[in-house]
């Protein structure tokens, strides 16, 4: 194999790995969520504010797309010693996002999900912040992802403390 086909071909399973990593979480938080949404306990706790259900796994998978492009630019960009500090505050994020599905739809504890979700939202921000000296496109692949928990946020607080 050429080395500019060589090249091309680590890219492109490097990207298929990222996106493989951030759709294993993602379908691991709509484990918790797919059901929760179509109960009766969350139509009687939805806010006028909140989007028809249809519009949540269009967004979400819009946004893990993102997730997953910013992770691999921040990845193929980064020097090996920022792939470690990448990975964790990947990992860290992912891994909360997924909670939050947890402890919002599966336990019904609106709360303490929204207390996770204001660590979820700085866990974004730390992303941010870590690809942006890496990749500045990595980066700003992010933003709407911050856009839409902050968001989320909003309407995790209406229900939790209405």
């Amino acid at each position: 194999m050429k080395k500019g086909m060589k090249k091309n071909w680590n890219a492109l399973k490097t990207l298929l790995l990222c996106v493989l990593i951030v759709y294993v979480f993602a379908l691991l938080g709509s484990l918790f969520t797919s059901s929760a949404v179509k109960s009766p306990w969350y139509d009687s706790i939805r806010v006028s504010l909140t989007p028809p259900n249809w519009i949540f796994p269009v967004v979400w998978n819009i946004l893990f797309f993102l997730i997953a492009l910013s992770l691999f630019y921040a990845w193929t960009s980064g020097k090996k010693e920022s792939r470690k500090r990448v990975a964790i505050v990947f990992g860290i994020n992912l891994f909360l996002n997924a909670l939050w599905s947890f402890l919002f739809f599966s336990l019904k504890k609106t709360n303490l999900a929204f207390f996770e979700l204001i660590v979820l939202w700085i866990s974004i921000l730390f992303m941010i912040f870590t690809t942006r000296k890496i990749n500045k496109k990595s980066a700003w692949l992010l933003v709407p992802y911050a856009i839409w928990v902050g968001f989320a946020g909003i309407l995790n607080y209406l229900i939790a403390f209405r």
